[in-house]
């Protein structure tokens, strides 16, 4: 599932319209999308908070940094651009930054004139710019710069799990049949808990080591069939024990839902479903997040464990015997 960027591209205006307009190109050839808001009045305070709701809500900051310093808030002498530039970095956005070098914008005084050179306050224009060159950014000459640091910055920044970014809605997932399909199995397992005769131990819970020594054997006749772009390797089947083992970081750090990385999307949607039936996980939307998150519970916690020492004891075992045999030999 390939997710979309949305890319807020914070300058001043009328000195770096073409340069604008390379980076929205750049920023759509790429697949992402960009936004900005060059149509707002810069000055009207309304419109600040505004424009703060769109650096919020969009996944990437972009700064093109040119000549001009830009329209000055009156109350803190600071200019608007700057103020979208600290604000993203203040709300930890990823962003990054490209700078015109001396050379092109003195090519630039000579073509267009003065207008795009700061006379007003030079020396704000310096602190600026030597803040934004202190974080990630590179320098530009033309349209061609622009496009090229946007090519790779974003797609440095495109697969990090942590951005949401937007995807399509024929590309997510119904969840909906699959929470159905786990409720009645749920049921169906209370519904079976309930039916136990009293021959079972009277101190046994569903947390005691005879319990989760069942859960175990359940989990190793549970046969799950790996895709191909899952492994590296033709699809072969494994049994659920086997890939909690072999999974075990993603399970105990949990996944999300909506992941591009097919491994963390095979463990979603396949694997913790399964788990969830038995109690070993559970699926939650955290407060504050866009997407859905399956976790191991505290039961399965105790399985991973148990399964682990297993698996430990059996190759310790095996290693006695082949030292034992090579002693006989």
């Amino acid at each position: 599932m390939r997710k979309k960027l949305q890319v807020f591209v914070s300058s001043t205006f009328t000195d770096l319209q073409s340069e604008r307009q390379a980076a929205v190109q750049a920023i759509l050839k790429a697949g992402h999308i960009p936004a900005g808001m060059e149509l707002f009045t810069a000055s009207d305070k309304s419109q600040w908070e505004i424009i703060k709701r769109w650096i919020d809500e969009s996944d990437v900051y972009m700064l093109i940094l040119g000549g001009r310093y830009g329209s000055v808030d009156t109350a803190t002498g600071v200019s608007y651009t700057e103020m979208e530039y600290d604000y993203a970095v203040e709300q930890k956005k990823p962003l990054f930054s490209v700078v015109i070098n001396e050379a092109a914008l003195e090519a630039k005084v000579k073509l267009v004139g003065s207008s795009v050179f700061e006379q007003s306050d030079p020396q704000a224009l310096k602190k600026f710019r030597e803040k934004v060159l202190s974080t990630m950014s590179a320098f530009f000459s033309d349209d061609r710069d622009i496009k090229l640091a946007i090519h790779e910055s974003l797609g440095e920044l495109g697969h990090k799990a942590d951005l949401v970014g937007w995807v399509s809605a024929a590309e997510i997932v119904d969840a909906s049949a699959l929470h159905a399909e786990i409720t009645r199995l749920r049921a169906e397992l209370d519904a079976a808990k309930s039916a136990k005769t009293s021959a079972q131990k009277s101190g046994k819970t569903s947390g005691s080591y005879d319990d989760l020594e069942e859960k175990l054997e359940i989990l190793r006749l549970t046969s799950i069939v790996v895709p191909e772009d899952v492994s590296g390797r033709p699809p072969a089947t494994k049994d659920l024990a086997s890939l909690m083992s072999s999974y075990s970081n993603s399970l105990v750090n949990g996944v999300v839902q909506g992941a591009t990385n097919p491994g963390t999307r095979f463990l979603y949607n396949v694997v913790f479903p399964k788990l969830i039936i038995h109690e070993l996980a559970a699926n939650e939307k955290p407060t504050g997040s866009a997407v859905r998150r399956s976790y191991l519970t505290e039961k399965g916690m105790r399985l991973l464990a148990l399964a682990e020492k297993q698996r430990l004891m059996v190759s310790d075992t095996a290693g006695g015997t082949e030292k034992r045999e090579a002693e006989d030999d």
